[in-house]
């Protein structure tokens, strides 16, 4: 890929230009010279030809190599498409926050029981996790089929308006199910797991293409240095920007999962179809909100059978490398080393030529070997993502057992978004500019490895809470819907540990998956990202039977070794990946 960059662009550039910025041909040295002729300060951008996005605007002008290397580098400022995305990615986190932080209580506790938490199905706290636990699941298995959509047929914003409309009837079916007709009638049980499969299917839709479409919306690839009002000079960077994008991306989930404190409140106080309602109207909202902007979008095309292609390729791969061993043709690389067996699915290094072309270049190739390398990074996330599931099962049913004044225990779980609503601000304006400031630049890699020791310190703490509760009485470890005399406010600091690990880790895997994929695997690669919450629901799984009384010490316990454990596995498999990126 390199032998295609013109010898007068800086080196130093390549290592700043994401990969799917790589991937466009420059224009003849000839035309480059003649169109920057009159200005030695302009360097021709490798997307110049067929991208207006890296021409110089007013009081803009491209950095000397000796501004890149040693100056501070900041983020731009965020399209207004991407808000208008990320607008909808809060109405959609609204309606599913809405509606699946009462689950737990819907399913557990019987209809209008004197004297006990709000419910309608009575299936107890372990049917509560088990359909918790397959919901999770569902709605990030799906998220491979939706990729596979928009890669391959439909686009991004066709795919996400089409499983919009299939989220809404899921919503519709979960709301005209839980009337109290339906509950008295035995509908609510099938009604909720239909709507589960139905919305889970539509999330699987949007999840993998939205934040990918956010972060396009942002086309330019080069830093460039712009001068403020104040006169002041500024490194604008696209890896800072694609940050920022990102964890504004995320605040504007955890800003809609507020929404849960809303329906909470309309189960306790009225009913649980109002509750499910309310969910509903919004995601009306949130399909309007996406389609009216439909104007202002910029939209990849579907590039075609990425995953059938990439399949072939691995195995021709495979069978190249096997065939060169056997006949004694093994490649080396300029460190003489042997090349590995994926070089050998590049058409220019097959050894056993086939009779008919494939249907590949070099450059697909390597792509897909950026694909696999970011991908391994994700296998470590299903441990992450069991201790943050605990959130709308396990800790909800610690705080129903204990004294919440008066406060529904399900709104307990909105503490976490409040802390992210708080801190992501901070860290996005105050805490990651300070560390670029004294020349700190945190990696992916270490990032992540914080948020993982993070989640660990959460369930670590929540295990100490749990025996506290057991040890309290009148109930101690057997309260079932009763509470024992402790307060609720001690789970407080849980809820923060995860939150920060949530800045860490979550934000940090979402942008690596964008960042690390080649154009044409995006969705894929966010797919991957996200269906490591399925590793993490068959985990939970695993913990169900120790998922109540008196058990739950146990399940907290259980899963901060496991995440300790694997936190440390994790940053000494990768952290050479920082080295690289630096």
């Amino acid at each position: 890929m390199s032998a295609n960059i013109p010898s007068d662009v800086h080196p130093h550039l390549m290592t700043e230009i994401p990969l799917d910025a790589a991937a466009f041909q420059p224009p003849p040295p000839s035309y480059v010279e003649a169109k920057y002729a009159d200005d030695t300060n302009v360097k021709p951008s490798l997307g110049d030809v067929d991208a207006d996005h890296d021409v110089l605007r007013e009081n803009e002008r491209w950095p000397t190599p000796e501004e890149e290397r040693t100056w501070v580098r900041v983020a731009d400022k965020i399209p207004t498409a991407a808000f208008l995305i990320i607008l909808t990615e809060f109405c959609e986190r609204f309606t599913y926050y809405g509606a699946s932080g009462i689950f737990n209580n819907y399913i557990s506790n019987g209809y209008k029981v004197p004297g006990s938490s709000p419910g309608a199905i009575d299936g107890g706290k372990q049917m509560a996790t088990g359909l918790i636990n397959f919901f999770q699941f569902w709605c990030y298995i799906c998220p491979i089929f939706g990729a596979i959509v928009a890669d391959q047929w439909l686009g991004k914003y066709k795919t996400i308006l089409l499983f919009a409309c299939i989220y809404l009837v899921g919503n519709i079916v979960l709301t005209l199910t839980s009337i109290p007709a339906s509950i008295h009638a035995g509908g609510a049980l099938p009604g909720l797991i239909v709507s589960m499969i139905i919305i889970g299917l539509g999330t699987g839709g949007i999840k993998p293409n939205v934040s990918p479409m956010v972060a396009e919306q942002y086309t330019r690839t080069r830093p460039f240095v712009r001068r403020l009002k104040s006169g002041k000079e500024v490194l604008v960077d696209r890896d800072a920007t694609i940050q920022s994008m990102f964890n504004w991306f995320y605040w504007s989930i955890n800003l809609g999962s507020l929404s849960a404190i809303a329906t909470s409140e309309l189960e306790h106080n009225v009913d649980f179809w109002p509750a499910y309602l309310l969910p509903t109207l919004m995601f009306i909202l949130c399909i309007l909100v996406f389609w009216l902007g439909r104007n202002r979008y910029i939209r990849n095309p579907p590039t075609g059978s990425i995953l059938i292609q990439a399949a072939r390729c691995l195995t021709t791969g495979v069978r190249q490398s096997r065939a060169a061993k056997r006949s004694g043709q093994e490649l080396l690389d300029d460190t003489g080393a042997k090349l590995n067996w994926m070089e050998y699915a590049k058409p220019s290094n097959m050894v056993d030529v086939p009779a008919s072309p494939v249907a590949w270049d070099d450059h697909f190739v390597d792509e897909l070997c950026h694909t696999l390398k970011a991908c391994k990074v994700f296998t470590f996330y299903p441990v992450y993502w069991l201790c943050f599931g605990q959130i709308t099962n396990t800790l909800i049913s610690q705080a129903g057992e204990m004294n919440t004044g008066g406060v529904p225990n399900d709104i307990m779980q909105n503490i976490d978004p409040l802390f992210l609503i708080i801190f992501i601000p901070i860290f996005d304006k105050v805490f990651y500019p300070g560390l670029r400031r004294c020349g700190l630049d945190i990696g992916p890699i270490l990032r992540i490895f914080i948020g993982f020791v993070l989640a660990a310190i959460a369930m670590a703490y929540a295990a100490i809470v749990q025996h506290l509760v057991y040890s309290t009485g009148p109930y101690y470890d057997h309260p079932g819907s009763q509470h024992n005399d402790i307060s609720a406010a001690i789970q407080i600091p849980a809820y923060a540990f995860i939150a920060w690990s949530e800045i860490f880790a979550s934000i940090t895997g979402l942008e690596y998956a964008y960042t690390k994929a080649p154009q044409s695997m995006k969705s894929i690669v966010m797919s991957i990202f996200l269906f490591m919450n399925c590793g993490g629901a068959i985990l939970a799984f695993c913990f169900n039977p120790i998922s109540a009384d008196p058990h739950l010490v146990k399940n907290f316990a259980i899963a901060a070794g496991l995440m300790g454990f694997f936190a440390f596995l994790f940053y000494a498999c990768f952290y050479k990946y920082d080295r690289n990126r630096k």
